[in-house]
């Protein structure tokens, strides 16, 4: 390769490298713009967990969270735990209930409003009446 030939593929190299910056910085942008966003101040939430048996146990009340994950830790006999991770908490157990895909092929599923949540618990934000609904589900 000769010396203009390396210059211009190195050029080539760090006008893509500042493409992908660019492209980057704008979706970061367009996500902290449009992105979901908690509301602030005291809100009415429910809770719902279906169990592995389809057992349901509803949790009721008022918090100051601006995520699921608090508003949980607020709950009084709602119980959890799980992994943490580079993407939050990874629950695997609700009120000693253990749900291993690894090991029984089931997990957790998270629902507001009737929706699948779009976003870990750890980020979910939470508004004013709120429901939220926690599903013990096979995978089929």
């Amino acid at each position: 390769m000769t010396q203009t030939e390396n210059k211009n593929s190195s050029k080539k190299w760090l006008i893509g490298l500042l493409a992908l910056l660019v492209v980057i910085a704008a979706l970061f942008g367009i996500y902290r713009i449009f992105g979901a966003k908690p509301s602030a101040g005291t809100k009415a939430v429910t809770i719902e967990v279906v169990d592995d048996t389809g057992n349901s146990t509803m949790y009721e009340g008022k918090t100051d969270a601006e995520y699921l994950r608090q508003a949980m830790e607020e709950m009084e006999g709602l119980t959890f735990s799980g992994a943490d991770s580079e993407f939050g908490i990874m629950i695997d157990t609700i009120n000693e209930i253990r749900a291993d895909y690894a090991l029984d092929n089931a997990y957790w599923s998270f629902y507001v409003n009737g929706e699948y949540c779009s976003y870990g618990i750890d980020t979910q934000p939470v508004n004013d009446k709120d429901a939220f609904r926690i599903v013990y589900t096979p995978a089929e």
